[in-house]
Formats: C-alpha cells, structure tokens, sequence
C-alpha cells in the first residue's frame, strides 16, 4: 500500500506547532516521538470510562484486566514473543534493566563475567556495572572496531569465556543510529552458556523487533519513543522469568508476568500503546498483529531510508561537518535517521541553541550514551549533535536542516 505522508502527519497534532512563523522541525525524535491523536484519545477514554485497579468484582475493573491483556497481545506481537505472558510492563526500560539485572546476579557467583558494550545507553550499562558489583562478577566492555562504528561478532568473541553469564548489548545506537546484527552476537554468547539481554529502544521505532529470531533471552524497549506514552516494556522468555527470582511484594502473583510487575500499572498508558501499535499496523493493513506489524515497520524502514540518503548527500557538501557512523550509501539498511554530527566550525550545544531558535529540535551530548561518545573521543568537545527522524517527517524538513546546517 502507498506510504500516505500527509494522513500520518495530519493525525499527530504536535505537527501543527510553529516557532517563529514556521513549522517546528520535531528532529529530536531519538529522544521520544510524538503520538498521534488516537493515543491521546484513548488515555483519556480509559481515563473517562474505566479507569479501575485490576481484581474487582464489576465492570470497570474487569474492562482493565481485558486492557492488560490486550496489550500484552499486541506487545507481544510487536516484540515477536512467542508468549504474552513474557511481556511486563514498568516505568521505563531503565527501571526494568535494574529489576531484572537485579535477580539474574542473585544467579552468579565471584570471578564469573559480564560482557557490556561501547555503543550501549548507560541503561545498558550501569545495571550490569552495578549487579557485577554487588556479586563480586568481572566486567569486560566490548568495544566497536569497525570504521563505521557498528559491533560485530569479532569484536565479541575474544571477551566470551566459560565463566559468561550475559552479554548485554544494543540492537542499534541511540547516538549514531548504527544497528547490530544481533544474530551472530546472540550465537556466540549461547555457544559458552551466557545470557544476552538487548536494548531495543532505539530501534523500535525504525525496524521490526524479533525476540525469537534474534534469539536473545530478553529484550527491552519504551512505549515513547515508537509514538506511545511513557510506558517501559520487557519481553523475555517465559521460562526464565519463571524461574529467576523477581524481588516483589508477597501477595503479588508468583507466575510472570506479574511476578514482575511491581505495584499498580499505568493502566491508562496501556490504553495508549494499543493505540500506537495500532497506527504502526495501519501502515501496514491495519490491525496489530505481527504480520501487519512487519508490513508497517517496513514501510517506515524503507520511507526512512529515503530520509536518511538525502540527509547524508547534503550534509557531505557542508564544509567542516562530519557525520560519525554509518554514511556509505549502500549501507543504508544498517543504519536508522540518527545522526551524529561535528563540525570544525561550532560546538555541538551551540549549534543546538541556533537551530532551536530557529524551529528545529535537536539535542546536544552524549544522550547517556556514555562509552559510545568516550570511544569517538568527543566527551570534552561537548559529544555531539544529534538529529534524528521518523516515521512523520518528509523530505522537505530534511532539506531545511540541511540549509540550517549550511548556514552555521
């Protein structure tokens, strides 16, 4: 079906903003989309209708345990989790990372090892760094070796050992857009016996997730950055939830995936990420199970493609800017529409506060992407410029950041 650009835009009313008599550019999308109108209407008709707490004897109550379900079904379909029940729902993927770092480390003992990595989101990080710790485990950090600055299983492999016990690892940067094949990674670390836990955030909004075919034993993404509100998600084996010890209150349920879930879920957020499912699965036939899923993230893949060829032609005639990652045109497939730039002519803060001004959002740092801007030896020039699109933006609104770049 025809990629209709103009219906997904008039269906996101943050579109609409303009700064300074034009329309605001929404290029800060790595760090949260925006959420089309069928979002927002269905937070506020569970809020208005049945909103309840789960467990009740009448109808509000039992509306939101269907909700729950619902939910677990289309997350597991977008996840590609064979079970819904592997499906817990939290805050933010950080606080489920240190949930579930938490009780795998009550499974290791001194001396045995974790793998973390250079490209990850410190959520990806420290919750290992600090599980490690607390059982007197060895950290060791993977770091990328290729030009483009994407892991591959050689760069993996030479830190695995009989004493692994996970390898935590992103399924893309949040910093320079570059995604990892995970398979391979995933292979390597199951061959001595580890774990592999994946942060997907910053690809979920851009490509198909696939916790079976991936392989891994868990992943974990965040409702707001695929145009759903703030709601955490983890999806994981279903077995190993079970047997792994969650730390819970004692009458909560001891079977997952409410032996995960701690206190009372945000309900009304639930509502809001059906709603997002939904207006991905449209791009794709409608609907939100996987095979409509599929259909719509490659839609969004293949629109984005496009974006991100024309962002990497203009930005290579901009004299002085550089763009760290993936920037082979042939190699597009292996990158999402983040990009992170540097110029020999301004300061990554600065250049943020100038675009700004003028409408275009972007964000200035390291974005916790901490060993990622350290390898690239940007930590005391201020990290980077980050811009990154979605699934919403045109052509047009790359070819004005481009002139807004020129013109620093």
């Amino acid at each position: 079906m025809p990629y209709d650009l103009a219906a997904i835009r008039r269906s996101i009313p943050a579109l609409s903003r303009e700064v300074a008599g034009r329309p605001a550019i929404f290029a800060d999308a790595p760090g949260g989309t925006q959420v089309c109108e069928a979002v927002i209407a269905a937070i506020g008709d569970y809020l208005r209708h049945s909103n309840a707490n789960l467990g009740g004897a009448f109808a509000t109550s039992q509306e939101t345990v269907a909700l729950v379900a619902e939910a677990r079904r289309a997350v597991a379909a977008f996840c590609n989790a064979p079970d819904p029940a592997g499906i817990v729902f939290g805050a933010n993927m950080t606080s489920l990372t240190f949930s579930f770092s938490r009780a795998v480390a009550t499974t290791w003992s001194a001396g045995d090892e974790v793998v973390v990595t250079s490209l990850d989101h410190d959520a990806n990080v420290a919750p290992w760094l600090r599980a490690a710790e607390d059982r007197g485990a060895v950290v060791k950090v993977c770091r990328w070796s290729r030009v483009d600055g994407t892991l591959t299983v050689d760069d993996l492999a030479p830190l695995l050992s009989p004493r692994t016990r996970l390898v935590a690892v992103t399924a893309a940067s949040n910093a320079t857009g570059g995604i990892t094949d995970l398979r391979p990674l995933v292979d390597a670390a199951h061959a001595v016996g580890a774990l592999v836990y994946v942060d997907a955030v910053h690809l979920a909004p851009h490509r198909s997730l696939d916790l079976a075919g991936w392989g891994c034993d868990a992943l974990a993404c965040s409702a707001y950055k695929f145009g759903g509100p703030h709601v955490g998600i983890l999806a994981a084996d279903v077995g190993l939830l079970d047997r792994l010890p969650a730390y819970k209150v004692r009458p909560s349920s001891p079977k997952p995936p409410g032996k995960w879930e701690t206190g009372t879920q945000n309900f009304a957020g639930l509502a809001g990420v059906i709603a997002a499912l939904d207006h991905l699965g449209d791009l794709g036939g409608g609907g939100h199970d996987r095979e409509a899923l599929v259909a719509g993230m490659a839609a969004i893949a293949a629109h984005e493609a496009g974006l991100s060829r024309r962002f990497l032609d203009g930005a290579a005639r901009i004299r002085g800017l550089r763009v760290h990652g993936v920037t082979d045109p042939d190699e597009i497939d292996h990158r999402t529409p983040t990009f992170a730039l540097t110029s020999t002519r301004w300061k990554p803060q600065d250049a943020a506060e100038h675009l700004g001004a003028q409408g275009i959002f972007t964000w200035a740092g390291h974005f916790y992407a901490i060993g990622c801007i350290d390898q690239l030896g940007l930590t005391d020039q201020g990290g980077v410029l980050r811009i990154g699109f979605a699934h919403y933006h045109g052509p047009d609104e790359v070819d004005r950041v481009i002139e807004a770049l020129a013109a620093l």
